[in-house]
């Protein structure tokens, strides 16, 4: 296989994945609007282009993950004013399916092949290849795409026609919404009773309660340390209200995620926007002492 990947944003997750394929051997031409984030990745084996185009021109495969679906739709524009060869673009980030379906009708006149392709896991996971791709669409794309996806993730799974990606990962995340919540509560209640923080991550963290959120998210509650951010209140906030939106539209009731909204917006209103998701436990830390 030609061992040529572009890479559109170079963000917490766009960063990663560009830094993990360059380590295990691929040729990997990564654009950010941001020039610094192409250049802090530049030791690590990314070349660094000028245009998003200049990325997609690079290789037959290329990788976004963009931070709005505006974003989004100007690199798929540029893309086509560039009259590239078709290409396949593997789309990974967490928009809602309208936003998807906009962006392939955008690229698919000029022949490119779009796969909706949204990633399960936080920045640190992205950074220890510990992503699980849910990938949509043309299956022999995705078959072909296999390598690319090994090299960045630790899983990759065909979940047939394009949206199913969006549709899968709107689930995953309706679960992450709840366990990082309850993984706050389950620590304040550790450390409020007395118990020893490093014992309760050990011995919770074994017992039949566990999940990977109190796995990933508990030590930052059990230090007070919620930066640097691997999936920031204020992105996150974007998705709640995708995954809100979805469950409406097909009339499911969620009353355990619907109770987790006010609790990440009191942190953004708390100034934690900037701050990992594992900030509620300090919402919920600052709410008991109001009452004290």
């Amino acid at each position: 296989m030609d061992k040529r990947v572009g890479v559109i944003g170079l963000g917490i997750m766009g960063g990663a994945m560009a830094a993990s394929l360059a380590e295990r051997g691929w040729d990997v031409a990564g654009f950010d609007l941001d020039p610094g984030r192409g250049a802090a990745l530049a030791g690590r084996g990314v070349t660094a282009v000028a245009s998003a185009t200049a990325a997609a021109a690079h290789a037959g495969f290329v990788i976004t993950s963009l931070p709005t679906p505006a974003a989004a739709r100007a690199v798929a524009g540029e893309l086509v004013a560039g009259a590239l060869a078709p290409r396949v673009i593997i789309e990974t980030s967490t928009f809602a399916l309208e936003d998807k379906e906009s962006i392939r009708a955008i690229l698919a006149p000029a022949g490119h092949i779009v796969l909706d392709c949204p990633l399960s896991g936080t920045g640190a996971q992205a950074a220890n290849r510990d992503l699980v791709i849910y990938a949509s669409g043309d299956s022999a794309a995705i078959t072909s795409a296999m390598p690319i996806f090994a090299d960045f993730g630790r899983e990759a799974h065909d979940v047939g026609a394009f949206g199913n990606g969006s549709r899968m990962k709107f689930v995953a995340n309706l679960l992450v919404a709840i366990h990082n919540v309850a993984a706050a509560e389950a620590m304040l209640l550790a450390t409020s009773a007395g118990l020893d923080p490093a014992q309760t991550l050990r011995l919770a963290g074994a017992g039949a309660g566990a999940s990977r959120m109190f796995d990933m998210r508990a030590p930052m509650m059990a230090s007070g340390a919620y930066e640097p951010a691997t999936m920031r209140i204020s992105t996150w906030m974007k998705d709640m209200d995708i995954i809100g939106r979805f469950a409406r539209a097909l009339d499911v009731p969620t009353p355990a995620f619907d109770i987790t909204l006010p609790i990440y917006q009191r942190g953004l209103e708390l100034g934690l926007g900037e701050a990992d998701t594992a900030a509620v436990h300090e919402v919920l830390r600052r709410q008991m002492h109001q009452k004290t």
